[in-house]
């Protein structure tokens, strides 16, 4: 594959043989592009800032910023890239918090190398990440809150009905304008106004929400 086809990766993480390490194994791939590493939140934020990176690999807890607010920083600078988690964190709190603040995905440290690797592509072509172990967790979370049970509770038009179902199998919002036939901007009203309704956050917590139904009925 030619370079400038690969996809572009920043590493944001204040371990550096973790670094190191996740370098080699996405290097091993040769699906991606490695464009930075920093070693620290605010080195990070300039990386991004600098860079624009397709795919950003971002460590939860740092020495001089937390990955949640290195998020926040990202995200509201309109940087385009997909921001994984990627953590040994497996609270409930810190997961939630992540999605909330407009992670793509949230992924352990301690997967298995090729599992990893899996998500990582995943997340490339436009795909939520959420490591297996974690989604139980986030159900039980959303089960602690009050929303709607099911869609019809939730008021949610077809087209909405149809979206989510496809959020549910981790499609992106191109993925979904396309296989539609809608613009991919409709599709954005849309998951933000069936997002409202079912009284979530995120897209994530949406699947989530989506496949426990699924399980019920």
């Amino acid at each position: 594959m030619n370079a400038d086809l690969k996809q572009s990766i920043l590493i944001i993480d204040d371990h550096p043989l973790f670094r190191k390490g996740l370098i080699q194994l996405i290097q091993s791939a040769g699906e991606f592009n490695i464009v930075g590493e920093a070693s620290g939140g605010e080195e990070g934020i300039e990386r991004a800032y600098a860079l624009h990176p397709d795919m950003i690999l971002l460590d939860l807890n740092m020495k001089d910023m937390s990955g949640i607010e290195v998020l926040k920083v990202i995200k509201a600078a309109g940087i385009d890239s997909r921001v994984i988690m990627l953590t040994v964190s497996d609270n409930a709190d810190d997961l939630v918090a992540a999605l909330r603040a407009g992670a793509d995905g949230y992924l352990l440290k301690d997967m298995e190398p090729e599992d990893l690797l899996t998500n990582i592509r995943s997340a490339g072509k436009g795909r939520m990440t959420l490591s297996d172990s974690l989604t139980g967790l986030l159900a039980h979370a959303l089960k602690q809150e009050n929303r709607p049970k099911s869609t019809d509770e939730a008021g949610l038009t077809e087209q909405e009905g149809k979206i989510l179902e496809h959020i549910s199998v981790g499609k992106s919002n191109k993925l979904i304008a396309r296989e539609l036939g809608i613009a991919e901007g409709t599709v954005k009203v849309h998951v933000k106004h069936l997002l409202k309704k079912l009284n979530l956050k995120s897209r994530v917590e949406a699947a989530v929400w989506a496949v426990e139904r699924n399980r019920r009925t």
